[in-house]
Parts: structure tokens; sequence; C-alpha cells
């Protein structure tokens, strides 16, 4: 849910990049994106605002680029390891439940619902970000993948990845307004559950 990546003429290297983000990251997460200036990430990152400005324009464009950093991260880290025994389905449902998870708790998207819950609007009402676009080629790869070992159902594949991606995005952005954790039949975990069954049935042949 993140802004398309602007292209400059002066590329930093990956480690650069990195070490502004990491500093973004740490800003972000101490006082919100509202309050967070290109100054402060400069000084974190031990450059200067000028080699700031000649990549991000502005403090939203870096942020959109660390969140597509992080949840790429949370993606591919929640996707089990392929196992010879079993199909490909097995591991797009665990993935996306673990991911759903693993999303719900990261520190920087915690962080932006409670500080600065307006920058994730763009992303479930208007336009597709980098980090969904990214999302979704990696589960028409796995989708296509299933339908080659015959554990999903054939269909159109970024048809397939869209809707499934509607789910739990919907599921990891407002599962909280859902939940009863006074009720066992209600709770997070209970409602995982059912994101669970929900997948299954959807992708199963």
């Amino acid at each position: 849910m993140t802004p398309n990546r602007h292209n400059h003429s002066s590329r930093p290297t990956s480690s650069d990049n990195d070490t502004v983000l990491d500093a973004v990251r740490d800003c972000v997460l101490a006082v919100g994106v509202r309050r967070t200036t290109m100054t402060d990430v400069a000084r974190r990152a031990g450059v200067s605002r000028m080699t700031l400005y000649r990549r991000w324009p502005d403090v939203r464009s870096l942020v959109g680029d660390l969140m597509t950093r992080e949840w790429i991260a949370v993606a591919t880290g929640a996707v089990p390891e392929a196992r010879p025994d079993t199909g490909t389905r097995p591991r797009i449902v665990d993935g996306m439940v673990a991911g759903v998870e693993a999303f719900r708790a990261h520190p920087l998207f915690r962080k932006i619902v409670d500080v600065d819950p307006e920058l994730l609007l763009p992303y479930v009402l208007d336009r597709r970000g980098a980090s969904q676009e990214a999302l979704l080629d990696l589960l028409a790869d796995a989708l296509r993948e299933g339908h080659a070992d015959g554990s999903v159902r054939r269909a159109h594949p970024q048809r397939q990845a869209r809707s499934l991606l509607l789910v739990v995005q919907s599921h990891a952005l407002s599962l909280r307004t859902m939940t009863d954790e006074d009720d066992t039949e209600l709770t997070s975990a209970a409602l995982l559950a059912e994101l669970r069954t929900i997948l299954e049935r959807i992708l199963a042949p």
C-alpha cells in the first residue's frame, strides 16, 4: 500500500537506501509520519538533506519506499519453505494467514494506524501502491505454480491474485474492528482460522 517509486537520475546504492530507510523507520516509530521531517531523517542517516532530495521529494515518498520494503519483507518471510510432499496451495494459505498476523503486529503498521491512519486510505480507496503491485506479482507466480501441480483451482492468475489480496487486505486492516476477545468464537485467532477456511475453499480445485 505504497506509492509508485520516483525515477531520478542519481541513484544511491542499495546499502545507502537501506541506511536512509532505517532512519525513516526510526523517525516514524518515534514521532509518526506527520512530525517527521527531511532534516530529522538526514540527521539520523548521517547524510545531507540535498542527498535525500536527489532521490525523494518529500517525507511521504520516503515513507512509501519504507512501507514497500517492510511489507514485502513481511510477505516473503511469512511463506513457508516448499515441501516435496505437499502442493502449492498449503504454502499459499499458510503464508497469507501468517502474513496477516505479522502485518498486524508490525511496529510500523501499528504506529501508522495509531497516529497517521489517513496515510493508508488512498491504497484502500483510490489506487494500488508499489507494495500491492509487488504482492500481486508474488501471488500470481504462486498461483501459477498451484495450477501446474493441480493443488489450486485454475483461473486467471491475476484475477485470482487480486481477489485474494482484497480478502487478506481487509483482514489485515480491519480485523480488530470485528473481534471480541471476551467471546472465544470471535477472537483474533478464531477469525484467522475462519480466514484459513475461506482461503482453502477459494483455492481448492
